[in-house]
């Protein structure tokens, strides 16, 4: 029953498209027709000159054979893009290319003086066609990308969306994930992010730092931010001990576990918002993209998504930027290893792919999203743009292919911008970041072995071990997910692509053996019978003894492996380790210790270099029941603040020291924030709360979580 409801909603939706695309004015039709003859009649004289399948005829064939493939184009395309919604997601990958191509061969068989051998021919065409008019686009644009979201626009001034509330202003909250205050500030002093300069420099805006709490990732900050609360999330990935089980928040099926124990049912979007590319849903009540699936927004994807992709530039130009991504990275990456630049990592073809599905195809998937949803005037939105993030893990805070993905986001910000003027409602934006991000050379480099190594020659015992990174990989598979969550041919299709990225999933743990070293010779995968679970999270680590149910005191793990406390704390490369002592938990460094609950220090604080809140910080985690039995937070260079992160990143956040704990916030002037400095993601939701209130929004929502605390800095 349910499938034969979504078919008819298929059905419904495919019919709505194809009689608004019929509807359109005939003026709006005439413009769009002239430009695209315009357009299109360089692609062909190229094809004609470059393609030995493809002949226009006489000089003047390629003005007629470009006039007639856009009137073709202007009759088909509403009959596509409803096919391509009946089929699903796959429907509207496959119509892209299939589609245009036989717009193609359609026209060739009108004009008798074209010649086309066959359907690769004029596959081809459909191509030079749709990147000539990308490049023609991106040029007339002046670089904006506007081509992105212009059909969009066009078509809601052409069906203006009524909302019962027009009196209140909507809200779009745009994480740049990762995005470090110092980064920022500096592009916006060097105005390579011009939107955000002229929002801060006018006076629109005003921007500010904040503090994530202890750990710096994005599973405890979105979680927080979202959802009010930041306990119970002791890294990106986990034990818990009470299910027998290890979570991973980017896996789907821990990420709704995890919201489901976390969530109070009143989160940032309950009011009427939608999530999209997030990891949870802040209660709203559509998400998209968002990895705890609680709920699904796939209709409104399929509809957005279809209409854009199947013209040819749409579809053209996300994997044109996807390719050049691809090959950018390549380069800059041969690039640093030619000029010696340090600290690196080692940046592999995988890492290439996940920059291009980021930095590429998901992020103008998500600019679709976001402005069907602000066109629509739903009231609040939460996106997430990782484009920093992911390049910053491989090649650094500043490197210059990192500052060029912020200035690429900072640019998505025009567009959408351009978009809030033709909305419904007034949007007032909110920029964020979840938390920043250090820089370092990787443990393993450094020191010739990682944690788990180190752990299973201090234990002489099997250690298995989970310290891949896994976060671009998980947005991979979201996208993956999202298509096969269609109720059609397609949907079930993609599901066997889901299964086969679950199967090879990167997130199961590497059994170590002592001797081993950080350059495993083979893959291994654990056995489940290994003394203890190592965990690399940025520059934190977590180390577990398998098999307890609760958590191993000082004393014990002395008595059961009398070396293994103390090496770790002697270890060149730790700053610090947190175990539960008698008289409640102590942190011990390589000259002294310091006994979180009252404050006792004997030798040297090896908390001193890590801040002022990091006792207040690590005592909070060091008495949650999910800690591990030790915690490991690397050291942090003097002077240049670097870190040695415990996955094989160059820039990283999970832990204390460098700019990982130093996130940005940049807030329209006239709505109400705190003057003093947000400590912690939680605070940082009762803030939005407030300017979600302030906007009219949040009327039946009786609670936004705790009181703000705000600490002063010395």
């Amino acid at each position: 029953m349910a499938n034969d409801e979504t078919r008819s909603d298929h059905v419904q939706v495919a019919g709505e498209l194809t009689r608004e695309s019929f509807r359109r004015p005939w003026t709006a039709q005439l413009g769009a027709y002239v430009m695209t003859v315009l357009v299109t009649v360089p692609a062909v004289w190229i094809c004609d000159w470059a393609l030995p399948g493809f002949h226009a005829g006489p000089p003047g064939g390629p003005f007629l054979f470009a006039a007639v493939l856009a009137l073709v184009a202007v009759v088909l395309q509403p009959v596509l893009v409803g096919a391509a919604v009946r089929l699903g997601w796959l429907g509207v990958l496959l119509l892209a290319f299939l589609g245009q191509a036989l717009v193609v061969m359609i026209t060739a068989r009108l004009l008798p003086m074209v010649t086309l051998d066959d359907y690769w021919s004029a596959l081809v065409v459909a191509i030079v066609v749709g990147l000539v008019g990308t490049l023609l686009g991106w040029i007339g644009s002046a670089g904006t990308s506007q081509v992105l979201v212009g059909r969009l626009v066009s078509s809601h001034r052409r069906h203006r969306v009524q909302v019962e509330d027009p009196e209140v202003d909507g809200v779009l909250f745009v994480q740049m994930d990762g995005v470090p205050f110092p980064v920022l500030q500096m592009a916006v002093s060097a105005g390579t992010v011009p939107t955000l300069t002229r929002w801060i420099r006018s006076g629109s805006h005003t921007m500010t730092e904040w503090t994530p709490k202890l750990p710096a990732t994005t599973p405890a900050s979105q979680m927080g931010i979202l959802h009010g609360v930041i306990d119970g999330i002791p890294a990106f990935r986990w034990y818990d001990r009470a299910r027998d089980k290890v979570m991973v928040a980017n896996k789907p099926a821990d990420a709704a576990i995890i919201e489901a124990d976390m969530s109070t049912g009143r989160g940032l979007l309950v009011d009427d918002g939608v999530s999209i590319s997030n990891l949870f849903t802040g209660d709203a009540p559509a998400a998209v993209l968002t990895m705890s699936r609680r709920v699904r927004g796939g209709e409104l994807a399929q509809r957005a998504v279809a209409n854009f992709v199947v013209s040819p530039s749409g579809l053209t130009r996300a994997l044109s930027r996807s390719v050049s991504e691809l090959t950018r990275d390549r380069f800059q990456a041969k690039r640093a290893v030619r000029r010696d630049v340090q600290p690196r990592c080692e940046r592999t073809w995988e890492t290439a792919l996940l920059r291009a599905v980021t930095n590429g195809a998901l992020r103008d998937l998500n600019t679709i999203l976001v402005a069907q949803h602000m066109l629509r005037g739903t009231r609040s939105i939460y996106v997430d743009y990782v484009d920093y993030d992911e390049i910053a893990h491989h090649a650094g805070v500043l490197r210059p292919e990192s500052l060029e993905a912020l200035e690429a986001v900072d640019a998505v910000l025009h567009q959408l911008e351009l978009v809030a003027t033709a909305a419904p409602r007034r949007y007032r934006f909110v920029i964020l970041s979840d938390h920043g991000q250090s820089q370092g050379a990787v443990f393993a480099d450094r020191y010739g072995e990682d944690l788990a190594a180190l752990v299973a020659r201090l234990t002489d015992s099997d250690v298995a071990a989970s310290d891949d990174s896994v976060e671009g990989w998980g947005r991979t598979q979201a996208l993956v997910d999202e298509l096969a969550s269609a109720g059609n041919v397609s949907g079930r299709g993609m599901t066997s692509a889901a299964r086969a990225m679950d199967k090879s999933s990167r997130n199961e743990p590497e059994q170590v053996s002592p001797g081993d070293t950080s350059a495993r010779s083979a893959d291994r995968g654990a056995t489940g019978a290994e003394t203890f679970h190592v965990f690399g999270s940025g520059n934190l680590g977590l180390i577990y003894v398998r098999g307890e149910k609760a958590r191993l005191d000082r004393a014990e793990l002395q008595r059961r492996f009398p070396r293994l406390v103390e090496g770790l704390a002697l270890h060149p490369g730790v700053g610090f380790v947190v175990v539960m002592d008698r008289d409640g938990p102590i942190a011990l460094g390589n000259r002294g210790s310091h006994r979180l609950d009252d404050g006792h220090i004997e030798g040297d604080d090896p908390l001193a270099p890590f801040g002022f809140h990091a006792p207040e910080f690590v005592t909070r985690v060091a008495h949650r029941p999910e800690a591990p039995d030790i915690y490991v937070n690397s050291l942090v260079d003097p002077g240049t603040e670097e870190v040695a992160a415990f996955e094989g990143l160059v820039g990283c956040h999970g832990g204390l020291g460098g700019w990982q704990d130093r996130a940005m916030v940049v807030v329209p002037a006239d709505l109400p924030f705190p003057t003093d400095r947000v400590i912690g993601a939680d605070a940082m939701h009762v803030a939005l709360c407030g300017i979600l209130r302030h906007c009219g929004h949040r009327q039946g929502v009786a609670y936004d979580g705790a009181a703000p605390i705000h600490v002063t800095e010395p």
